[in-house]
């Protein structure tokens, strides 16, 4: 995964040699590079490059790759700071982000702030009662994990949704049925779109 985030970083650093300047795309672009391949500094240097060389405001996409890799490191604190301080609201996928982060490293007081910001933010999101419900258990917390699922059924939602996990270069994902608080939720479908139409036209 390394080598991609080399590899973005060779792109970026040829865009700007070149006469074009790099957009507000070209960042969301090596921040996510720098993300999924680790580089932590990296991604620390674009974010205020994009901001006080090209003059570009962060939008809630850029905030959300910074909260990312900031709790896949395991710096929380500086993810929840960084979502308190920025300048633009908030969403249900930026929490949940680092609610799934704090389930990575076990920060039980943590992750119930983020899982009530995003039950505010997104009533309907039934994902957050059980990625904290995983928090606890994981940490043998269970009769709070018990009750997270109980305020689920509470809420009427129409099902509890399944919930798996796969391990990629080392990392564990965890995914909800129908949730959408992964922060690359949106290409996650997209793909899975794609998928079923050549599906389809293989027949």
């Amino acid at each position: 995964m390394s080598g991609r985030g080399d590899e973005a970083v060779r792109l970026f650093s040829m865009l700007e040699s070149s006469n074009l300047k790099p957009d507000y795309v070209s960042f969301i672009g090596v921040l996510t590079a720098c993300n999924h391949a680790g580089m932590l500094d990296r991604a620390k240097d674009y974010f205020l490059l994009m901001a006080e060389t090209y003059k570009i405001e962060p939008s809630i996409k850029h905030y959300s790759c910074m909260v990312d890799v900031l709790g896949r490191a395991g710096l929380l604190e500086e993810a929840e700071e960084l979502i308190r301080s920025m300048p633009v609201n908030p969403d249900a996928i930026i929490w949940g982000s680092l609610l799934s982060s704090c389930r990575k490293y076990g920060n039980i007081e943590m992750a119930k702030r983020a899982a009530k910001h995003v039950n505010e933010l997104d009533p309907n999101e039934s994902s957050s009662f059980v990625l904290l419900s995983n928090v606890y258990a994981a940490h043998s917390h269970f009769e709070e994990a018990i009750e997270q699922r109980l305020s689920l059924k509470e809420k009427q939602m129409d099902k509890e949704p399944g919930c798996s996990l796969i391990e990629v270069n080392g990392e564990v994902h965890e995914f909800v049925s129908g949730g959408r608080l992964h922060p690359r939720s949106k290409d996650i479908y997209h793909a899975l779109d794609d998928l079923g139409m050549a599906l389809k036209e293989m027949g």
